[in-house]
């Protein structure tokens, strides 16, 4: 019995110092006002609003991909949009296979993308980074494309079990 796992997380360094600007304009804006007219600025406000800015941006490093391949199908989980595994069993998926994609233009970027706001043709992504993906082509039609930095250990898997599910 062969089991994939992987944990993934928001690393990028471009998103970092995307990141660090998207915070720095404002508290460097309020530290000018602060600066410059010290009497009509409440430190308290301003304080806090730096807190909220901070906290907000810092709420992408809690986002975590985690995906298991095992006998009973493939296991994922989005956390915090999925509290507990979502599990594809064997017998619900059509194809399943290892590719190379563009996040952006075909998934419109990285996180929980596709469906309804985005190509439809595509089916769904959950990603967090890079260009590789587990396909998922289900029995009922919809496709789902889980990320991996696995590229080689994903596919030797994902071949053992449909092999075996071929056989049954």
């Amino acid at each position: 019995m062969r089991i994939f796992k992987e944990e993934q997380r928001f690393t990028q360094t471009w998103l970092f110092v995307l990141l660090a600007i998207t915070a720095g304009i404002p508290i460097l804006v309020m530290l000018n006002e602060y600066i410059n007219h010290p009497d009509t600025f409440n430190t308290s406000e301003g304080i806090v609003t730096i807190l909220i800015i901070l906290a907000t941006l810092g709420l992408i490093f809690i986002f975590k991909l985690t995906t298991r391949i095992d006998e009973n199908g493939i296991h994922y989980k989005f956390f915090p949009i999925h509290w507990k595994f979502k599990t594809i069993t064997w017998t619900n998926i059509n194809k399943a296979y290892v590719k190379n994609y563009d996040a952006i233009s075909d998934y419109g970027g990285w996180g929980y993308k596709g469906g309804v706001f985005w190509k439809k043709s595509k089916g769904s992504a959950i990603n967090v980074s890079g260009d590789i993906g587990i396909q998922l082509e289900l029995k009922n039609g919809k496709k789902l494309l889980i990320g991996t930095q696995k590229k080689l250990e994903a596919s030797e898997v994902l071949k053992t079990y449909i092999k075996q599910t071929k056989e049954l």
